[in-house]
């Protein structure tokens, strides 16, 4: 009782609230790596749970589907591009060089809806819509890839596209794969929830635009590690703080005690 009366005096109150207001934040720290966690294990049981299942025919009744949680399956595809409605991703990289990524929407066949197909990589060069005509593939084509999520904006300091203020027109660079925004400029309906990333193979992987390496990773990563360390140091200063009051009031009683009196004058 002694020791909490000293750690809330007047002497050692802010230090106090300090110390526990640490304690307080490398908890929450710690309770944030393990939210991180369990949101990797989740997006690992989800992809490994469809990147090796049968592919999907993207068609009239398939379109019915919770295609927003198949991501990462395989899927087929057969329409024709609508390259007046096609845009890019800007600074993307094929192994040392730079350059864009096309996304078409690709008109499903026997539908009235289309998806955004992210068909590979042309050099900086051509990042010019003008330049992109010499990429089209005209007339009904079969396209073989993995479903993708629309992905949200700025996330972990990324670069968000700008809002287009009235008239000013359609966006052509993108910096992510925002379909939902994608489609708000887009002269047909779009499926917005997903989007399909083609897949380098032997037929796509010899002539521009080059289909990117699917990244996937299957791992914990070092989110557990981390809460660890977040709660091995809450620990440490929520123990190590009392002691070290105690020592300084030990250390002041004892320079008090010693400290000689005053000799008198003369």
């Amino acid at each position: 009782m002694k020791l909490i009366a000293r750690l809330f005096s007047r002497q050692w109150l802010f230090a106090t609230l300090l110390a526990a207001a640490g304690c307080a934040a490398m908890a929450r720290l710690g309770i944030w790596q393990l939210d991180r966690l369990a949101q990797r294990r989740e997006f690992n049981a989800r992809a490994l749970a469809w990147v090796d299942a049968p592919p999907l025919e993207l068609e009239a009744e398939s379109l019915e589907n919770d295609l927003f949680n198949m991501e990462y399956r395989p899927a087929v595809v057969t329409g024709d591009y609508v390259f007046e409605e096609q845009v890019a991703l800007k600074n993307r990289q094929f192994g040392p060089q730079l350059g864009v990524v096309l996304l078409t929407p690709l008109r499903i066949a026997g539908t009235d809806m289309a998806v955004l197909v992210a068909r590979g990589w042309i050099p900086q060069e051509d990042a010019n819509p003008d330049a992109w005509s010499t990429y089209d593939q005209i007339g009904e084509v079969i396209v073989r890839g993995v479903l993708r999520r629309s992905e949200s904006e700025g996330d972990f300091g990324g670069l968000v596209d700008p809002t287009p203020s009235p008239g000013q027109g359609r966006l052509d660079l993108w910096n992510s794969v925002n379909v939902a925004r994608i489609a708000g400029q887009a002269g047909l309906p779009l499926l917005t929830d997903v989007y399909v990333q083609l897949i380098p193979d032997a037929e796509t992987a010899v002539s521009l635009p080059y289909p990117l390496p699917l990244e996937l990773e299957i791992s914990e990563g070092p989110h557990a590690g981390y809460a660890a360390q977040w709660f091995i140091f809450a620990v440490i200063l929520a123990i190590g703080y009392p002691f070290y009051v105690l020592r300084q009031e030990r250390w002041e009683h004892r320079e008090a005690v010693e400290e000689p009196a005053d000799l008198p004058e003369g």
